[in-house]
């Protein structure tokens, strides 16, 4: 495919504003692409949400099927008017191409887009190949989530996420997971010249607040890759006005694990922590936890990621650095499928991701579909 229609795939897919709750139309987009092939494509549409659709399309024949995921979903932006330019309008300017999603993901979903169009329209499908456009990555990994429960990976031999990795130079093998929490505490309102007459909700939250500090600090292993869980308090909303004995307050917090730490295990250190203080009388503290995501473990020695390491030196002429993730993935839910499957995550975007201007080099861009396909042909063979 000549490159002039590689960027037209990808001006089209950041031209779609899917901020989460609108992904259903870049599975529109991605489906008319497949369109002219019948028969020799498989398409399942899995609607997860009104407006908001997983797709998942199958090429070729094997007993083995690679994995390929790139998610349909981008972040916001908070302030399009500190964009240089319409931050959904595909921009080009200096050899890169401007734009949301231009980094994280679209442009790792297109490369993998423009291989597999390549290898039907030259009749040169290596085997069985599988693409997940899933939504809503950016807040919680439930497409992959419902992807995965309804056995859509059960079958892979691998898999590759198109995330960003520094314009093709590195290879994520692992990853951190994602625990986000909520604690509500339940007072009761009073005037603030009787405070005996209420019960402060936002004393509840403090007495957590200062607790769960050390309390994640004990979780202190270091990951020789990733590092060390990492804890923040990250909301803290209570109380209506100055002179009220606040009756409700929230704070939420943002932990990320590492494989030395399963999530249950901090689930359980949580839930004993708000136990212990409810015990105190006119506590009422309840905890919630959202999309949590485990840790993702994987090896530098592993056979799909030696093998990525092979073809970038093949096409690339330079060795690939192997990596970990400190942002959760779609891998952290593909993992649970059946199997015994490496997932890895190569794609061209680069650091500018969520940010403004976000940005891909173009010639990272041309050369992850060349990259994709020459992956696929090895991984076959």
């Amino acid at each position: 495919m000549k490159q002039e229609a590689q960027v037209a795939i990808l001006a089209k897919l950041i031209s779609i504003n899917s901020v989460n709750g609108n992904e259903a139309r870049v599975a529109d987009l991605i489906e008319s692409l497949f369109q002219p092939y019948g028969d020799r494509v498989q398409i399942d549409r899995v609607p997860f949400a009104p407006g908001r659709d997983n797709l998942v399309v199958t090429i070729g024949e094997g007993k083995r099927t690679l994995g390929f995921c790139g998610h349909e979903d981008v972040v916001a932006t908070d302030n399009p008017d500190q964009w240089t330019s319409d931050p959904f309008v595909a921009t080009i300017r200096n050899g890169r191409l401007y734009g949301r999603g231009a980094s994280d993901m679209k442009s790792g979903l297109a490369a993998m887009l423009v291989m597999m169009l390549d290898m039907l329209a030259t009749d040169s499908i290596p085997g069985r190949i599988r693409l997940f456009a899933t939504v809503g990555e950016e807040t919680g990994e439930y497409g992959a989530a419902q992807l995965t429960k309804a056995g859509y990976a059960d079958d892979l031999a691998g898999l590759i996420i198109g995330e960003p990795t520094n314009g093709l130079s590195e290879v994520g093998y692992t990853a951190k997971g994602v625990i986000d929490y909520s604690v509500t505490a339940l007072g009761k309102q009073a005037h603030s010249s009787q405070p005996e007459n209420g019960i402060n909700a936002v004393d509840q939250l403090v007495d957590f607040a200062s607790q769960v500090r050390p309390l994640m600090a004990s979780f202190n292993r270091v990951n020789p890759i990733l590092g060390k869980l990492t804890h923040v308090q990250s909301v803290f909303q209570g109380g209506q006005q100055i002179n009220s004995v606040p009756a409700r307050a929230v704070v939420k917090g943002n932990i990320r694990t590492i494989p030395e730490y399963p999530n249950q295990v901090v689930f359980d250190a949580l839930n004993q922590l708000v136990d212990r203080l409810n015990q105190q009388p006119h506590y009422q503290l309840k905890l919630q936890f959202s999309y949590p995501e485990e840790a993702m473990p994987g090896s530098k020695d592993s056979a799909l990621v030696k093998l990525i390491g092979k073809v970038h030196e093949e096409l690339l002429a330079s060795p690939i650095r192997p990596t970990g993730q400190t942002s959760a993935s779609d891998g952290s839910e593909f993992l649970h499928a059946r199997g015994n499957f490496d997932i890895a995550l190569i794609g061209p975007g680069n650091d500018s991701k969520h940010q403004t201007d976000e940005y891909v080099d173009l010639t990272a861009f041309y050369q992850a579909s060349r990259f994709y396909q020459q992956l696929a042909r090895e991984f076959f063979q």
